[in-house]
């Protein structure tokens, strides 16, 4: 995987610990057009519905936005996965449809749910992403005190 320029994976450490825990990828790399894609997304428990976890998918979108200069970043899964469907409407992707009977996936027919986030709409992202990630945003204990959809729309 060190090797891969597409996937090209990210490491995601916990900085107290040193450890590894977790792991996501660009993917479908396509620098022409100025599209990449969010993909291999591995969180261990300790990174799940965390903090770090949103922070990882924020530094990651600033990186191809802001860095790399890419217009569109895309977010793909089964039609079926709930969870990360879930996950990527919180993250700020827009929902664009299905591709129906996309793939064989573990021989069943796979619809593909499509989502973007673009360069348009990356600033009130962003701005979202960095109120909610803000230390007044958690409470000692470290619950949020709003959520971060709130606050992208609220911007």
């Amino acid at each position: 995987m060190e090797a891969s320029d597409d996937p090209l994976h990210f490491a995601v450490i916990d900085r107290q610990s040193g450890k590894p825990i977790g792991s996501l990828a660009l993917m479908r790399i396509d620098a022409k057009h100025g599209v990449i894609e969010v993909g291999h997304v591995a969180f261990s428990p300790l990174l799940k519905q965390t903090r770090m976890a949103t922070e990882a998918h924020y530094l990651l979108m600033h990186y191809a936005f802001e860095q790399l200069g890419y217009r569109r970043y895309e977010w793909k899964c089964d039609s079926c996965n709930a969870p990360s469907r879930r996950a990527a409407e919180r993250l700020g992707f827009r929902y664009e449809g299905d591709f129906r009977q996309a793939i064989v996936y573990k021989g069943r027919t796979r619809d593909t749910s499509w989502f973007s986030i673009i360069d348009g709409e990356w600033p009130q992202v962003k701005k979202g992403f960095e109120y909610w990630l803000s230390g007044d945003n958690f409470t000692p204990e470290g619950r949020q005190r709003q959520k971060l959809e709130t606050l992208r729309l609220s911007r």
